[in-house]
């Protein structure tokens, strides 16, 4: 008999999921994801686990609720463990407790995992404190589906004197301003409707009871929405944190493998982008070019690893050949600061850093010390340039090279399309090739496209696209281009 886990993920922003969500989706057989979920989350799941998609739109449910019962019910009598990861908290209008309790039936073990509910979450990424000590003691929150139905005594909720919340109610509004009105609620009563709250394509609608519904009308506003009365919505141009942020509102892909990505992600999320990751290339080990070399390894001037993928896995052969880093004298130069760094951790100091972060830029800063006879040795990728190999071959060097790794296709996970991004980021030929492939070149034409540097800046040329390159050929010049795009990129995004 298998377990399901009936994981609250949060309302959009991935951050916002608790650690034991985490591990629960680490160990599922079978994920399934509804429409309200990260996408971003399924980045945590185990490379053979089964991925499905079982979302409800308001006009369109592509599972019923009955089909995804028995779908939970299906795969856990096959021993399995099943992660069942919801939007929001499970158990708040997430109809959680149908799932738990159809499992309940059937014998099957369950667990409920909470997750950061909407009403407190969405309202805070809009500035507004959905309970404040001076203006609002209490909250309450109804289901906007239901607003016209005879379930709410909408003379007790009008009554109410702390900050009301509607979710899943734009559809609704005008009956929720209406029925409101009707009861005494001042027409003066602050308003806000959240769209996307949490997200980046987050907006935020601010008014009156009086005008909120031609307003959200004027913005054009789509579900998911929700909707919120009180005196606290004064508080949102003062404490809206988010729309602070420096890439605030863009939604930026990464097309690197799921290692390299992490550095950047974190720092672009915390700079306030969400975050598309796309892993369109995986680094695969190529075992046994090395051992050629193996016995030659003491005799290199130098050894030039031109990428933190080069250091990791070159060092990784000689860990497990047990080859003693003391017999080796040659010097390693690094192409850029994160190779440098790699170099160090491993007790190598590099003998030099490339100003310019590209192979040119790492010959250019060794031309005048290379001298002819001397040796290197250039493990590099199986579709390297071999630029830096004809450089110093003319320069009399004798040059040993192997293919140490290849960027193969990684796996997608959750993303059909790429249409809610706003900019693409390649951080070499080998991401671009492979992206264009999974998505194709009409999906790119959409987006602003961003280049680490000129040798991916041709490779997008090259399809005739457009793209913007970093000044700076790092993650930091990626991150600095980024801020300004979005502080000057006037009439860019809309």
């Amino acid at each position: 008999m298998g377990k399901v886990y009936l994981i609250g993920a949060g309302p959009g922003d991935e951050g916002l999921i608790s650690l034991k969500a985490v591990n629960a989706i680490k160990k599922s057989d079978i994920l399934l994801y509804d429409r309200l979920a990260p996408k971003g989350l399924l980045r945590f799941a185990k490379d053979d686990a089964e991925i499905y998609y079982c979302g409800k739109r308001p006009d369109n449910h592509y599972k019923s609720q009955e089909e995804i019962n028995e779908i939970l019910i299906q795969f856990a009598n096959r021993g399995k463990t099943v992660g069942r990861i919801k939007g929001g908290d499970p158990y708040v209008f997430g109809r959680g407790g149908e799932e738990a309790l159809a499992l309940f039936e059937e014998g099957i073990e369950f667990e409920t995992i909470s997750g950061v509910t909407s009403p407190v979450a969405v309202l805070n990424y809009a500035g507004i404190p959905i309970t404040h000590r001076k203006q609002a003691q209490s909250f309450h929150i109804y289901t906007g589906m239901s607003a016209e139905q005879i379930d709410i005594d909408w003379e007790l909720v009008a009554k109410q004197r702390g900050t009301l919340v509607f979710m899943m109610g734009l559809a609704k509004l005008d009956g929720i301003v209406k029925n409101l009105l009707k009861y005494g609620k001042p027409k003066d009563t602050p308003s806000a409707v959240i769209m996307n709250g949490t997200k980046a394509s987050q907006k935020i609608v601010i008014g009156s009871l009086e005008n909120i519904s031609e307003k959200v009308k004027l913005a054009k506003l789509k579900s998911p929405c929700i909707i919120a009365f009180g005196d606290n919505v004064k508080l949102s141009e003062k404490l809206n944190w988010y729309s602070r942020k420096p890439l605030s509102g863009l939604n930026i892909c990464i097309t690197r493998s799921k290692k390299q990505s992490l550095e950047l992600r974190e720092r672009l999320y915390d700079l306030g982008a969400e975050i598309t990751e796309i892993n369109s290339i995986e680094i695969e080990r190529i075992d046994n070019g090395i051992d050629p070399f193996i016995d030659k390894l003491s005799g290199y001037d130098y050894i030039i690893l031109n990428s933190v993928n080069a250091v990791e896995i070159f060092f990784e052969e000689l860990i497990e050949r047990k080859i003693d880093i003391r017999n080796i004298s040659a010097k390693f130069p690094a192409i850029g600061k994160k190779t440098a760094e790699a170099l160090e951790k491993r007790g190598i100091i590099p003998s030099i850093i490339a100003k310019d972060f590209t192979l040119e830029g790492l010959y250019d800063s060794m031309k005048n010390s290379i001298k002819k006879n001397e040796r290197a040795l250039f493990p590099k990728s199986e579709n390297g340039r071999d630029y830096l190999i004809k450089k110093f071959e003319a320069k009399g060097v004798k040059v040993d090279s192997f293919s140490l790794y290849r960027t193969v296709t990684g796996k997608i996970r959750g993303y059909e399309n790429l249409k809610d991004v706003d900019i693409v980021i390649f951080t070499s030929p080998s991401t671009f090739k492979n992206t264009i492939e999974i998505f194709g070149k009409s999906e790119l034409e959409k987006k602003i496209l961003l280049s680490i540097g000129p040798i991916t800046e041709k490779a997008i040329r090259s399809k005739n696209l457009d793209c913007i390159v970093s000044d700076n050929y790092s993650i930091d010049g990626i991150i600095e281009k980024l801020i300004d795009i979005k502080k000057n990129g006037d009439g860019i995004f809309v």
